[in-house]
């Protein structure tokens, strides 16, 4: 693909994943804000605690053949109906293990009530089994408006059944029945807009010829579920479901925030990539810019979260959640390097080489587990500090292996990511300088937004940024 063709299309790709995932992360906000008002910290206490099995299950289900589908070559309507059968079974099997292991997770909360509800939210896993095989089809072919689609309306459809469960008192039921309802009717859309037809094909062969991709993967996926839930399950063991519905809360917002960004970046990153592998030149330059749109939006969205964390938890769900602000706080600084760690993945999946994604996640999984378990006499504050400096400074080995791979620098990488990190810094520290008198939340959340928007476009400007010249461009083409 010529490399203007493969512009065209990253830059469609991005267009449609920042609004998926973007629309997404606004819908459960504003779901999100009117569930908090009805629900107690305990209750999402009690889904955060539960939350950490459901998706684990729902990795095992998709078993990393999303990513397989998109690395493999040549792939016809047998591998997909052998992809989609193997997710099947394995998902039909996982749930009915974690059906009867709902009364073991309940007794170790010391919470009786958790049973019925585990076995009802354990459900979404095995729905999710259902879409690998057209989302693997939608993400290879580069498809993101459909994807998309089926985000915003599978987040609309069931945030409404969960705010209408909540208002009729069923409390942690509500989110139980919306997180349900969204895997179906997402996954269902999947097949809805991929139009992929399934047959009753299956080969062992297409398996085991992906099954060393997809079980690395599977590896990166576990790995990352357990470094960002091991949280929710530790508080909710030592501190109780109070304690932990503070943790969700804020890490939530967080999420969202990085999540939007990552979803975006992810859409079209490995799919781009892939196709520069056989040009070593190429995929430098495509990665760079990448890199640089990464950073362009990440380090200003996630550090702006941070100084409006205080006015959108007091405006959204009241003053009741205001211990989640400090998690935000830290979690927001961390959660700004997430989406590049990100993009590095999507670079060695792209050449061939997910072992190094692979066991680069383990090792930072692993370093991250025992920073906590050292430092948690410390207090929660602490642990978070330490959980996201060992993110950030798991950057230098993420760049480590890209010099070693495909010979991209350490200059390389300050480069491309330093001015916007410290333009968003630069920008922010200026945006409280100027609104520190404001003490109205509403009033304080509606300056800072514009305020922080306008100067660090005007400084990307004045230091010429790359980025800016062709976001600019790029609209300009569009209207």
């Amino acid at each position: 693909m010529a490399d203007s063709e493969l512009k065209r299309k990253t830059a469609k790709g991005l267009l449609w994943g920042g609004l998926g995932n973007g629309g997404m992360q606004l819908l459960n906000l504003a779901f999100g804000i009117v569930l908090s008002r009805i629900l107690t910290p305990g209750d999402y206490g009690v889904i955060g605690a539960l939350t950490i099995f459901s998706a684990v299950a729902g990795i095992f289900s998709e078993s990393g053949f999303t990513l397989a589908i998109v690395n493999r070559r040549d792939i016809d309507r047998r591998d997909y109906s052998s992809v989609f059968w193997f997710n099947i079974t394995v998902g039909m099997g996982l749930y009915i293990a974690l059906f009867f292991l709902a009364r073991p997770i309940a007794a170790f909360y010391r919470t009786p009530e958790m049973v019925p509800l585990a076995r009802f939210l354990f459900m979404s896993s095995f729905f999710g089994a259902l879409g690998t095989a057209p989302s693997g089809y939608l993400l290879k072919n580069l498809k993101i408006k459909q994807r998309s689609k089926s985000l915003i309306i599978a987040v609309t459809m069931s945030g409404t059944v969960g705010v209408i469960c909540a208002l009729n008192g069923m409390a942690y039921w509500g989110i139980a029945i919306q997180t349900v309802t969204y895997s179906l009717i997402y996954n269902l859309l999947l097949w809805h807009f991929s139009a992929l037809r399934i047959g009753f094909e299956f080969s062992w062969k297409t398996i085991s010829e992906m099954f060393p991709f997809s079980v690395r993967q599977l590896t990166v996926a576990l790995f990352n579920h357990f470094n960002n839930n091991f949280f929710a399950a530790l508080l909710g063991r030592f501190y109780g479901m109070v304690t932990t519905g503070f943790y969700t809360q804020g890490n939530k917002w967080t999420t969202m925030g990085y999540s939007a960004l990552s979803g975006m970046i992810g859409s079209v990153g490995q799919p781009v990539l892939r196709q520069t592998v056989d040009d070593r030149e190429r995929i430098v330059r495509v990665f760079r810019k990448l890199l640089r749109f990464t950073a362009f939006l990440s380090f200003p969205a996630m550090f702006g979260l941070a100084i409006v964390a205080r006015e959108l938890i007091v405006i959204s769900v009241t003053a009741k959640w205001l211990p989640a602000v400090p998690v935000m706080h830290i979690l927001c600084i961390g959660g700004a390097f997430i989406p590049i760690s990100t993009l590095y993945g999507n670079l060695f999946n792209s050449i061939g080489r997910p072992s190094i994604y692979m066991w680069n996640t383990v090792c930072i999984g692993l370093v991250q587990t025992g920073a906590i378990l050292l430092t948690y006499s410390g207090g929660l504050d602490f642990m978070l500090r330490i959980y996201v400096a060992v993110n950030i400074g798991w950057l230098a080995v993420w760049q480590f292996f890209a010099c070693r791979t495909i010979g991209l620098r350490l200059r390389h990488l300050l480069a491309d990511i330093l001015p916007s990190l410290v333009g968003a810094v630069v920008v922010m520290a200026a945006t409280l300088l100027l609104t520190r008198s404001i003490e109205v939340p509403v009033i304080s959340l509606l300056v800072k937004i514009p305020v922080a928007a306008v100067l660090y476009t005007i400084l990307m400007w004045i230091v010429d940024s790359e980025m800016i010249h062709e976001a600019i461009g790029f609209f300009r083409k569009k209207h």
